[in-house]
């Protein structure tokens, strides 16, 4: 059985948010979420940069679901909506799902949302002032230009072009992705090759291999949490790779891993 997992190598990822935006066109996210958030360290405001000239930069940091082993949202819920599969993948069930928002609160990453209204009607709103015909966005399951709805062996629904109002939604790793054999989207999309996804139980896989040999911080290690992406820090001996590597070890408040 896989384990599935992702590495993101910060000296690679430039801040362009390609991540995010492919998410949201693969995943059909209604306007204003996102599941995929690109933090510029040290900042509040994305592309600032910090410091004083000359000597001012900016360290991106990309923030997906962490898919934890021991995952906070998971012992919360009430009623199994959110639960991780035998491969690793943290998912919800948008049919079981009753928007208590427990595990929002529980998740100490901030990457969950909620559908505080109906997605179709957000979408309806964004296609009319765009122009679309009123007739094309009809009212069916499927979404043109979007996959279909995906169910778990089980028969759980873990993805939905439509997803109802009053449920939660985060990152899946694109599980419809997943299961096909295929990478999610934000790995296929980024432009620098920042991310790898693979198979953490495979000693032989790229992910495994690159986690051995390179320097390794994962986001608050202090919980316990066990997330499963892992940031690769970039070589020390370069100035762009000093810069990069003491802001991230002062922004996680930890140390590197050593796997």
């Amino acid at each position: 059985m896989p384990r599935w997992g992702m590495a993101i190598d910060l000296g690679r990822c430039i801040g362009c948010r390609s991540c995010a935006v492919i998410c949201k066109i693969h995943n059909a996210l209604p306007p204003g979420t996102w599941w995929q958030r690109v933090e510029t360290i040290g900042s509040k405001v994305h592309h600032t940069p910090v410091g004083r000239y000359p000597d001012f930069s900016e360290v991106y940091l990309p923030v997906p679901c962490q898919h934890c082993d021991n995952a906070p949202c998971v012992k919360v819920c009430p009623v199994g909506a959110t639960w991780q599969r035998e491969d690793g993948l943290v998912l919800i069930d948008f049919e079981r799902c009753i928007g208590c928002r427990y595990c929002m609160t529980a998740c100490p990453y901030g990457v969950r949302q909620f559908n505080w209204q109906n997605p179709d009607k957000n979408f309806k709103e964004a296609f009319k002032k765009l122009g679309y015909p009123q007739d094309w966005f009809a009212d069916s399951s499927y979404r043109p230009g979007y996959p279909l709805e995906h169910r778990t062996k089980d028969g759980r629904l873990v993805f939905t072009p439509k997803r109802p109002r009053g449920v939660v939604e985060k990152c899946t790793f694109c599980v419809q992705y997943v299961d096909q054999g295929l990478p999610p989207a934000c790995v296929r999309g980024c432009p620098g090759n920042a991310r790898i996804f693979g198979d953490l139980n495979d000693p032989h896989s790229l992910i495994s291999q690159v986690i051995k040999r390179r320097d390794v911080i994962r986001m608050r290690e202090d919980l316990n949490t066990s997330p499963k992406v892992f940031y690769l820090l970039p070589e020390y001996k370069s100035y762009r790779g000093r810069i990069i590597y003491e802001r991230v070890l002062k922004a996680f408040e930890g140390k590197v891993v050593n796997l």
